[in-house]
């Protein structure tokens, strides 16, 4: 074996070194070009400003999405209708509920889940009772979408406490 020829190991070796080497050059020029270029600076906190504005807008286009969104399947559920006879009501209450809690367990669509317990909602004798026990049961992203919808519906007879206990987990998303 001649002492010329270079194992593979230290081959990559030498490579890693001279990549990290280059890296650490890299980030004292950054920094050294940070601290004393003022123009770059500026650039940066433009850049950083930008960054902010194009991720706020886009927050503000998906909510904006989300709320057409779970407006047009409220009107598809009070489209399709309810059962009026109350052995119907009663299997569709406890189909819809059974529904959402397994697309809740499965991280199934917030929206599609939220859905089914506002199905079960419009059914229901008491929604003011019901929204109590969803408060305390139904995941908190699906309980807003679900305020949302109850927000949109103001058919649902809820009462002025639950009303405004649906709203403030509405407003707690950031939904609007």
């Amino acid at each position: 074996m001649s002492s010329s020829s270079l194992r593979p190991t230290t081959i990559a070796a030498v490579s890693v070194g001279t990549i990290a080497a280059g890296f650490v050059a890299y980030a004292i020029y950054f920094d050294h070009r940070r601290r004393n270029d003022p123009e770059f600076r500026k650039q940066l906190k433009r850049d950083s400003k930008k960054q902010a504005r194009a991720a706020k807008e886009e927050a503000e286009a998906q909510g904006k999405e989300q709320k057409k969104t779970i407006k047009a399947a409220v009107e598809r559920a009070n489209e399709e209708g309810y059962p009026k006879d109350p052995e119907e009501v009663e299997a569709y209450f406890m189909q819809e509920v059974a529904q959402g809690e397994g697309m809740c367990q499965a991280g199934a669509d917030s929206i599609e889940a939220a859905l089914c317990f506002y199905r079960a909602l419009k059914v229901y004798p008491n929604p003011r009772e019901l929204i109590n026990i969803y408060d305390k049961t139904v995941p908190k992203p699906v309980l807003d979408i679900l305020a949302e919808m109850i927000a949109i519906d103001t058919s649902i007879p809820v009462g002025s406490k639950a009303a405004s206990e649906a709203g403030s987990a509405g407003d707690a998303s950031g939904i609007e």
